[in-house]
């Protein structure tokens, strides 16, 4: 459980350690480029990682139930590793070869992603398996907080070495190293203590999952995935509009949301919540919270009430999305890969159509964009009191898969 937790800790702090980065170290790469241009490639890049893990994510999921997961996992984490190390390799003006590097490393990270939970859900006893997702939700909060460590760390060893244009560039191929050799590490350990067997239950077991209930989970993946990435952009995109919102506040809105979700999931740890609270509640509870988040960004008329917003918010979809994770575990065991993959192309889906959405509608209409973007949410709330059965066969999964009978 440590390497797989720590498997989805390391993909999570490689990737926010390089985004940071990666306006600077584009500029030296393309000469004479604009702001524009290398802001435009940034979002390209963040655009082809995206799409790695929306095309590859269900494609390893059905290949891991056939193949055996735990050979999927390492082999993912070999890709992601050797797609981090031929950054390395590059000269200067190969901007194309760093999109399909940045594509192959989403490409690889979808392997990672469904298959994880995957194999804690095959594994693990209906008793403690709430806890357990909320150690891989934990896990991913925790490595997208570790992201500007590392960034410290390599300007540390960059400074000793370097200065200048040259800085940003040593500076960058330190993190790409380390997030490497952290990707290795993790990789040797799953190869060591993951079981090299397929659980012959698995094929023999009846298929037991729920197409009413895996389309709710598929919509709540989107819906709220579109929310928490378009919620996310605006921060940043009303950081650049108001003069009196500085970077530092910024970032400090981005670490909030972290740490409100990171709480949010240790809250799910210590009260064994999801085994004790039916999920519509639950989700019930986080659209919301969301909704009430969105709106005081909406209307906000102080810093203060900003800051309340942000919480709100992330409280809110905090809560949602450990909720998918938990009930996509009660699938059939013999398709939990391809459940699980299916879903992380849901949330890659949701995640693109948030960055796309929430800048048009920040475009248009500023910052009450936080309001349109609440529509995902009040749409999940007129779904549960309209089609209850939706969510009762997701909720009920969960015990039909462990059920004797099958």
């Amino acid at each position: 459980m440590f390497f797989l937790a720590a498997a989805v800790f390391v993909v999570s702090a490689g990737y926010g350690s390089l985004l940071p980065l990666l306006p600077g170290w584009l500029s030296l790469q393309i000469p004479g480029s604009t702001p524009v241009e290398v802001a435009r490639h940034v979002g390209f890049l963040s655009g082809a990682y995206t799409a790695g893990v929306l095309v590859g994510a269900p494609i390893w999921g059905r290949i891991s139930d056939r193949l055996g997961r735990s050979r999927i996992l390492v082999m993912g984490l070999v890709g992601y590793v050797a797609s981090l190390l031929l950054l390395l390799l590059l000269s200067m003006g190969e901007l194309w070869a760093i999109y399909v590097l940045r594509a192959s490393a989403g490409l690889f990270v979808a392997a990672v992603v469904p298959v994880v939970p995957a194999l804690v859900a095959a594994h693990t006893p209906k008793a403690i398996r709430a806890r357990r997702f909320a150690w891989l939700g934990a896990a991913s909060l925790l490595g997208f907080l570790f992201g500007p460590a590392l960034n410290a760390v390599a300007d540390s060893i960059a400074a000793v070495f370097s200065n200048g244009d040259a800085l940003i560039a040593f500076s960058t191929r330190v993190v790409i190293a380390l997030s490497a050799l952290l990707g290795a590490a993790m990789m040797l350990g799953l190869a060591l203590t993951l079981p090299a067997y397929t659980d012959t239950s698995d094929r023999i077991e009846a298929d037991v999952s729920a197409p009413v209930g895996f389309a709710a989970l598929w919509w709540l993946t989107v819906a709220v995935n579109l929310v928490l990435s378009g919620f996310e952009l605006g921060i940043v995109l009303q950081g650049r509009q108001h003069a009196e919102l500085s970077t530092q506040q910024v970032a400090m809105m981005f670490a909030e949301c972290s740490l409100v979700m990171l709480a949010i999931n240790a809250l799910l740890f210590f009260t064994a919540l999801l085994d004790k609270v039916s999920p519509r509640l639950v989700v019930a509870a986080g659209s919301l919270l969301g909704m009430a988040g969105l709106a005081a960004l909406a209307l906000h008329e102080t810093d203060k009430w900003m800051y309340i917003g942000v919480s709100l918010a992330s409280a809110g979809t905090g809560l949602v999305l450990p909720v998918i994770s938990f009930l996509a575990a009660g699938a059939s065991h013999r398709k939990l890969g391809a459940t699980m993959g299916a879903l992380a192309a849901a949330g890659a889906l949701g995640q693109t159509l948030g960055s796309a959405t929430g800048g048009w509608l920040f475009g248009a209409v500023a910052r009450l964009s936080f309001a349109w973007l609440a529509l995902p949410l009040l749409a999940t709330l007129i779904l549960i009191l309209l089609r209850p059965s939706w969510w009762r066969a997701a909720a009920t999964a969960p015990e039909a898969a462990l059920s004797p009978s099958h």
